[in-house]
């Protein structure tokens, strides 16, 4: 745990630094927030940040998002002031600490960051054998493909690994190459100097150093410019890097990690993904299998996601009802096991019982189902097929998700008379809306790639169409 504390605090912070270094963290101490993103932007990277509220909180949060750096930021305050702490979590602070510091308090803060980033539960047959293979790998240096479906926990899997490693002390710098667009990402991986392009008004600091002696993941690595491939390939093989703007090589000592929901030899082959890149990852794969194949772990995880949303929403504890049990067991999980924490979310707000019942449990993807199936209806049987060739055969099983489609007609005729891209682009917009404008999880329940769903919000806008905010996560 890296901590990074912003303030004077008449002496308090110091205490509250020693008792952080106590629990085991880092501790880097700035005296302001413009001296705290300095600091940032030149590779003194944190996993949280306790910051003083007559700090200037609320720039410091924008200027976090404007730099795309993911830290959690915690406001303290001299006493219980409660108009300080609802303005902090209204400006976008975590929590808020009183001070003087309590040490059990601080200890508590530090612990749920740390099971945030690192919860893993891996009860089922099906991930014991994957937990075996990353335990096994672990403390090598060896570069590590992790595959699957989006929502597995991917990146999960990947802060296990390091925690597991030899780097564990080191810093684990993750950035997520589908979330930042292609002009950014180079400067975003290896640095940029002053005046490089319009915008760069300071040196920057790139993921590869600021990874230095720790370990760096380039999440969804399928998604990267082929031109930049290139540049990262040099930079694992000969462990240097140059900063956009300058001739200076930097060496970096750094653990590749790599994940992607995309298969990448079908990449390769279609000429997306460069091949000698593709072998220089896939060194060892770990493949997580989705969350339907791992129905053990699925009671396990949405109890603590209801606890974890119950806490968050200051609600009772409420245990997840056997009915309820039941239907999150006959769920296909699209969106694996990220769909399960946005169900356990809604589940927690929406149940009037002491415990969860099963009509608080709404299942997104049999929704999306729903939306999605009736744009398209199937010849009737034995009905003239137009490219000539028969299809007088048994009709499919009804699933569950058609089903509730034919029985609910109204949405089928609410569609008729709309092209397929008024349909498309609600749906788009609905879905985004329901994610609180998050890109990315809009992105992963949709089933596209963030690219795609970046060019239709920007159609969308051009066509004059208003589209939600960009969300966080």
């Amino acid at each position: 745990m890296r901590l990074m504390i912003i303030g004077r605090l008449d002496g308090h912070i110091s205490q509250a630094g020693k008792i952080a270094l106590q629990r085991g963290a880092k501790v880097v101490h700035c005296e302001d927030t413009d001296q705290a993103i300095g600091a940032l932007l030149n590779g003194k990277s944190a996993d949280l940040a306790m910051v003083d509220v007559k700090q200037k909180l609320g720039e410091f949060i924008k200027r976090l998002k404007t730099e795309r750096i993911h830290m959690p930021v915690i406001a303290c305050g001299i006493g219980t002031d409660a108009r300080s702490a609802v303005k902090a979590i209204q400006q976008g602070a975590k929590e808020y600490v009183p001070l003087p510091p309590d040490a059990e308090l601080i200890a508590a803060v530090l612990e749920a960051v740390t099971e945030e980033n690192n919860a893993m539960i891996a009860n089922d047959p099906a991930m014991k054998s994957v937990i075996t293979l990353a335990d096994k790998i672990a403390p090598s240096d060896a570069t590590i493909l992790i595959t699957g479906e989006s929502g597995t926990g991917k990146e999960v899997m990947s802060r296990y690994i390091h925690n597991k490693s030899k780097r564990s002390g080191g810093p684990f710098i993750a950035i997520n190459c589908a979330a930042i667009p292609e002009n950014l990402l180079e400067s975003e991986l290896f640095g940029h100097e002053k005046g490089a392009f319009t915008g760069a008004t300071s040196r920057r600091i790139g993921k590869f150093e600021e990874a230095h002696k720790g370990t760096i993941l380039l999440d969804e690595v399928s998604e990267m410019h082929p031109l930049l491939q290139a540049k990262f390939l040099r930079a694992i093989q000969e462990k240097e890097i140059t900063r956009v703007g300058s001739n200076d090589v930097v060496k970096v000592d750094v653990r590749i990690l790599a994940t992607s929901n995309r298969n990448l030899e079908d990449s390769v082959r279609k000429g997306e993904f460069r091949e000698d890149l593709y072998f220089r990852l896939n060194v060892v794969n770990i493949p997580l299998p989705p969350l339907r194949d791992r129905p053990f772990d699925i009671k396990r995880l949405a109890q603590m996601f209801a606890d974890k949303y119950a806490e968050a929403n200051s609600i009772d504890r409420k245990t997840v009802s056997k009915e309820a049990e039941a239907k999150l067991l006959n769920c296909s999980w699209r969106g694996n096991i990220r769909e399960l924490e946005n169900t356990m979310h809604r589940a927690i707000l929406m149940a009037t019982e002491d415990d969860i019942e099963a009509d608080a449990i709404f299942i997104q993807s049999d929704g999306l189902s729903a939306s999605i199936a009736p744009t398209a209806s199937p010849p009737a049987a034995n009905a003239p097929d137009p490219s000539g060739v028969s299809n007088a055969q048994t009709p499919p099983a009804t699933t569950g998700a058609e089903a509730s489609v034919l029985q609910n007609q109204s949405s089928v005729e609410s569609m008729i008379g709309r092209t397929i891209a008024a349909v498309e682009r609600d749906m788009i917009l609905n879905t985004l809306d329901h994610c609180l404008g998050n890109r990315t999880h809009a992105a992963n329940i949709l089933g596209i790639s963030i690219r795609t769903l970046r060019n239709k919000l920007n159609q969308y806008k051009g066509e004059g169409v208003s589209v939600p905010a960009v969300g966080g996560g």
